[in-house]
């Protein structure tokens, strides 16, 4: 699927399943033990928000886990016509943390397309309801919110762990208006850009957003509380854990390195030790 603008920035698609597990009753999707199944890459930051709240939260017996393997290669090899590249799945386990799909799905795009025939982007995480056998969501702001509030009654540790409390909506929602497009997608927009102008004006944006956490962080522990982390937290610090390894040199983000900021890198040092 091409996201690429007119000016060559990348332009990212909206994900295309938006539905809810409800504890309350008020979706068809209500929380089970065993009735739902993540699909991540370790190698993919929004899947990787979804596995730090279904680990913090003891969910891994009660959501299902498939991994892919971490490299894309052509999903139709037989079909020379079709040049799709995308997540496959490893049903030998011959790549170390590998874990196939149980129902045999070899790669991320034949799970998609046994659901809909409309999808042209096939992306993790996504969250599948093995009861309707269909996708519930693969937007990942949506699942992590799913898993911190409608599984609670599952939840086998850090019950009382809340990460958008009430109190704290309106911080959470202002960190994530500005972390998202600077940073977490930010690092894609300067890998992706197809010109020279779409990459400035990212890596302007990524680095005053950098700034601005970096600023942040001087006078509060997190990046939405001074005491409290928060979803706000979780989608900062999976862009972070691999922006000096992947971002500085892949996606061409070499301006500086979270290293080079003392705030940041202790705060992701601080985030990476939360059990």
């Amino acid at each position: 699927m091409d996201e690429i603008g007119k000016k060559g920035a990348f332009v990212r698609t909206d994900a295309a399943f938006r539905d809810w597990v409800k504890a309350d009753g008020s979706t068809k999707y209500q929380p089970e033990a065993g009735r739902y199944h993540l699909y991540v890459s370790y190698a993919c930051p929004w899947a990787s928000r979804c596995l730090f709240v279904r680990s913090l939260k003891g969910l891994e017996e009660v959501i299902g886990l498939s991994v892919v393997d971490p490299l894309f290669r052509r999903t139709r090899p037989d079909d020379p016509e079709d040049k799709h590249q995308g997540w496959w799945f490893d049903p030998e386990e011959k790549v170390p943390g590998t874990i196939p799909d149980p129902f045999g799905a070899i790669t991320v795009r034949d799970l998609y397309e046994k659901v809909s025939d409309s999808v042209k982007k096939f992306t993790v995480p996504v969250l599948f309801d093995k009861k309707t056998m269909t996708i519930v969501s693969n937007e990942s702001s949506e699942i992590i919110r799913m898993l911190n509030s409608e599984f609670q009654d599952f939840a086998t540790k850090n019950k009382k762990v809340d990460l958008c409390p009430a109190d704290l909506a309106a911080p959470i929602e202002s960190a994530n208006e500005w972390v998202y497009p600077g940073i977490n997608n930010g690092v894609y927009r300067c890998g992706f850009a197809r010109s020279q102008e779409a990459y400035d004006e990212a890596v302007v944006e990524l680095f005053d957003s950098l700034d601005k956490a970096e600023a942040v962080l001087a006078k509060q522990r997190y990046i939405a509380s001074d005491k409290f982390i928060t979803e706000a937290d979780v989608r900062l610090f999976v862009t972070l854990v691999r922006f000096d390894e992947v971002y500085v040199g892949h996606f061409k983000c070499n301006k500086k390195r979270v290293e080079d900021y003392p705030n940041l890198s202790n705060y992701t040092r601080d985030m990476y030790q939360v059990p």
